[in-house]
């Protein structure tokens, strides 16, 4: 074992499925996460293909798949409700535009933390306050006064990560809008909404609903069309208003859904953007999952990014001897190709919703973009490192 330790930034998805990954190689790990706790509902997020293969190598694909939404496919209805399209989880093997595997962000969280709470240190509510690395490890400034050091830091703080402006530059170096904002918030389930997600959409905007594990209640899930935002992600107030300005007039069961905003417990809503950098690391410190290569809701990937990424970047690190440059170069050689089919569907995704797309996508070009999406990655076995839990894989495989 390598007793390397190693600071991760960030308890959504990304950070504790790269802990598990450090942990089993053999380092001691350390997580912090600025909110004092795991926020639980959120987005629900999918993972398609290869990412199905990481859940079983980790040994949670039954836990995974225990707290999956169970939603059985999507409607897209027009302003009558009429059904215009049908998509069914089993299209494409379950990995079509309703996963198999679709299940909240905060319930995919819960699964990981219980997971690698008892090997790993979580330190909520608290956050990276300074980093000042040498050609032997990093000296951490926790904003609650605590210094320590750290062999490496690893950034999977999301979009707006704190770790990558203090370490790389401002955001806006990186972050791309598309032109879109999303939101989604949980609504009592007034709907009859069951097992089937409707959708509507015109003229650039979106209204829909999805089911819940708890049938009382759906989740709502709005877009609107921008060519700019300047709404701070933390001022809630002011998201709302813009919300309510923006889906004005749209009709369908859009008016019901916003009465709901006020009296909301989960509200979200933020551009819809992706990260683009040259390079994922700088000497000890890395990056991960949205902070790194966001490739936006709309991708249908992000999730895939952050467990692919998560073993990869572990395995890498482990067969490298712990030495960074050599793992983040392999690393991204490995990855990238990955992260930017992933966008390229992600920005597709958004053009044809706006209507920014010159013209109909040609089919015949679109899917071997989707089968790199989905499964256009190799995950080695790096059977020559460490292991603490090699005992799982076999028999999950």
């Amino acid at each position: 074992m390598s007793g390397n330790k190693v600071l991760v930034a960030g308890a959504s998805i990304a950070g504790p499925a790269l802990a598990h990954w450090l942990q089993r190689r053999g380092a001691e790990v350390t997580v912090v996460e600025r909110a004092p706790g795991l926020r639980p509902g959120g987005q629900a997020v999918d993972a398609r293909g290869i990412a199905k293969e990481v859940i079983k190598r980790m040994g949670l694909d039954a836990a995974v798949r225990a707290a999956r939404t169970d939603t059985a496919g999507a409607y897209t209805v027009d302003a009558d409700g009429t059904v215009l399209e049908t998509f069914s989880a089993e299209d494409d093997g379950g990995d079509g535009y309703i996963a198999d595997i679709e299940i909240l962000r905060g319930d995919l969280s819960q699964v990981l933390y219980d997971d690698t709470r008892d090997d790993v240190e979580y330190r909520f509510g608290d956050r990276i306050a300074e980093v000042a690395q040498d050609a032997d490890g990093v000296d951490v400034t926790f904003a609650g006064g605590d210094r320590r050091r750290f062999d490496l830091v690893i950034g999977a703080d999301g979009l707006h990560s704190a770790l990558r402006a203090t370490v790389f530059g401002p955001r806006e170096r990186f972050v791309r809008h598309l032109g879109l904002v999303l939101a989604f918030y949980s609504v009592p389930n007034e709907f009859g909404i069951d097992r089937w997600m409707l959708d509507h959409q015109h003229e650039g905007r979106s209204a829909g609903l999805r089911p819940l594990k708890d049938a009382t209640r759906a989740m709502a899930m709005l877009s609107f069309p921008a060519d700019g935002f300047d709404v701070d992600h933390r001022d809630i107030e002011a998201q709302k208003r813009l919300l309510r300005e923006r889906m004005a007039g749209l009709g369908w069961l859009t008016p019901r859904i916003l009465e709901h905003l006020d009296d909301t417990p989960d509200f979200y809503l933020d551009q819809v953007a992706q990260v683009v950098m040259d390079r994922w690391s700088a000497g000890r410190v890395g990056l991960i999952g949205d902070a790194a290569f966001c490739s936006s809701p709309m991708s249908g990937g992000g999730t895939g990014l952050a467990l692919v990424g998560a073993y990869l970047l572990a395995g890498e690190l482990a067969t490298a001897g712990w030495e960074p440059e050599a793992a983040f170069a392999r690393f991204e050689a490995r990855m990238r190709p990955f992260v930017e089919a992933n966008q390229e569907i992600g920005r597709l995704h958004v053009q044809s919703l706006t209507g920014a797309a010159a013209a109909e996508p040609d089919m015949e070009a679109l899917m071997p973009l989707v089968e790199r999406a989905i499964n256009g990655v190799e995950l080695p076995d790096y059977a020559g490192v460490p292991d603490s839990r090699a005992s799982v894989s076999p028999a999950v495989r």
